[in-house]
This record gives C-alpha cells, sequence and structure tokens, in this order.
C-alpha cells in the first residue's frame, strides 16, 4: 500500500509541476508577445540616440514625461502598447522615453527643445535638430497621422 501511495503522490506531483510548467510558459509567451507589440524604447543616452540615428539612418523619436503625469501613463497604456504603432515606430524611429524629473538627459531635454508640459513629444535628427514637437495625449491613430510627413 506505501508504495501506491507514493507512486500517487509522486504523479500528482509531477502533474501539478507540469500544469505549473505550462501555466509559465503561458504567461511568459504573452510576456513577449506584449513586449513585441508595441514600441520598443531603447535604453540609452540621447547621444547613443544620435549615434545610433547616423548609423541607422533614422530619425530620433523622444517621449519627453514625467512619472506623475496622467495623460502620460495613457500614452504608454492605450498608444504606445498599440500593434500598428509600434510596427510603425520601431521600423522608423529610434524611441527613447526621457523622465524629464529623473533622467540624465532631462534638463537637456527641456531646455534644447523647449519642453514645458507634459507629455511632449519630440522628433530630432541625428545632428539634434528638431524635425517635429507634439504636445498632449494622442490617441493610435492620431499618433501614426501625426508622424505620415516625417521621413
Amino acid at each position: 500500500m506505501k508504495v501506491i501511495t507514493g507512486f500517487a503522490i509522486l504523479a500528482l506531483g509531477l502533474g501539478v509541476v507540469t500544469c505549473a510548467n505550462k501555466a509559465k510558459t503561458a504567461v511568459n509567451a504573452t510576456a513577449v508577445e506584449n513586449e513585441t507589440s508595441g514600441i520598443q524604447f531603447r535604453s540609452i543616452s540621447l547621444e547613443e540616440a544620435k549615434k545610433a540615428a547616423k548609423k541607422e539612418k533614422k530619425i530620433i523619436f523622444i517621449d519627453a514625461y514625467a512619472a506623475w503625469c496622467g495623460p502620460c501613463k495613457m500614452l504608454d497604456k492605450n498608444t504606445f502598447s498599440d500593434q500598428s504603432v509600434g510596427t510603425y515606430f520601431n521600423d522608423k524611429f529610434i524611441n527613447l522615453k526621457i523622465d524629464c524629473e529623473k533622467h540624465a538627459d532631462g534638463p537637456e531635454v527641456m531646455r534644447t527643445y523647449g519642453v514645458s508640459a507634459y507629455p511632449t513629444l519630440l522628433w530630432v535628427d541625428a545632428e539634434g535638430k528638431l524635425v517635429k514637437k507634439e504636445v498632449g495625449y494622442k490617441s493610435p491613430e492620431q499618433l501614426l497621422r501625426a508622424v505620415q510627413d516625417i521621413k
């Protein structure tokens, strides 16, 4: 009887581990899908972004934001996570998020590009010259329309 009980416990334990691993795999697959569906922001400095923009022949997109800003959070949740926005921006731009109150480049971005409200969306060339500036929340459709003229 002890042998049968031991096998039953072992089988039950393996079943729990298998179910847990399947759940973990499903969660990881969802996380990867979510990571790739929106804009992929790079964790680099503005100077590194300029070098990458020269090398990749792209414009730099900067989300100039503050952590406490409600419309900034809405952009993250509704717009930057949108698959069509992500596809377009990841292909066309070097994407940066700069918390203007905490990021090392924040004061320079505010001064150079006249950031006085959040969110401010900036597109700059590899030399740092301003190409386009938008202020305020944008839906995915509004954001995609706003960038159609940027080459």
